[in-house]
């Protein structure tokens, strides 16, 4: 099934710099779909397409279809907090609130009106447990978010997503900051995730890509060059300039 049905999106920003070009491109539910290429290629616009959050950017014009659940998102009727909480995004670097553990995963639906303490305590603790970080903070959920390590953080904001119980979660790089040990247990949880969650990932490296694609999507200069089940995309691409990318040739 269809998550996502992208039908020839282009954005260009104020300064008339076009980020995406005609893009098209069918998002699997519960799979990981992977986005990769160089820098500025339009991955990072094309999440923030997905939830809407280029709206607090410099865009100048967005057009084409984005469908979600059959809903074209890209419509101004389009319900854009409720979007948000069905599509959450965890970027690269943890960035938790200046709260304690608890109150960063409570924080999202407190803002939705939950006041019910004990509704408040079962989906911290469910989200953290998703997050497999329960184990590690369940005696510390009055501490400060800052005061755990940045593996930790990046789990807590995981967590924050999840305790809205999304149906997407967009990751962009979120390993980048990691130590090697903290990045495997962000990729197990991500392969475990995927049974309940259809997720959307930009690695930072091309190793990450090919470990963690059940489908892959090759970003350059705004264009989707090709898009293929995670294997063949590594081991058989299409396309010269994705072989080229893939064996270190460009990037």
């Amino acid at each position: 099934m269809k998550k996502f049905i992208i039908e020839n999106l282009s954005v260009r920003y104020s300064d008339d710099n076009e980020s995406l070009r005609n893009i098209n491109l069918e998002i699997e539910e519960h799979a990981i779909t992977v986005l990769f290429g160089p820098a500025n290629g339009g991955k990072s616009t094309f999440l923030r397409t997905l939830n809407r959050l280029n709206d607090l950017a410099d865009v100048k014009e967005v057009s084409g279809r984005v469908s979600f659940n059959g809903v074209n998102i890209l419509d101004r009727s389009a319900d854009v907090i409720e979007l948000r909480r069905k599509v959450g995004m965890v970027f690269s670097r943890p960035v938790p609130l200046p709260l304690s553990i608890y109150e960063n995963v409570a924080y999202g639906l407190i803002m939705a009106g939950v006041r019910d303490s004990k509704k408040l305590d079962a989906a911290v603790e469910a989200a953290l447990r998703q997050a497999v970080l329960w184990d590690e903070v369940y005696d510390r959920l009055q501490d400060s978010a800052y005061a755990i390590s940045g593996g930790q953080q990046q789990r807590l904001c995981l967590a924050r997503v999840l305790a809205l119980e999304p149906e997407v979660i967009m990751l962009d790089e979120p390993t980048s900051a990691l130590d090697p040990v903290a990045t495997a247990k962000i990729e197990e949880l991500l392969n475990h995730l995927k049974e309940k969650y259809t997720i959307i990932l930009a690695p930072h490296n091309i190793q990450q890509s090919a470990r963690m694609a059940d489908y892959a999507a090759f970003f350059l200069m705004g264009e989707v060059i090709e898009y293929l089940p995670g294997k063949e995309m590594f081991l058989t691409p299409h396309d010269k300039r994705t072989q080229d990318y893939i064996t270190g040739r460009f990037g």
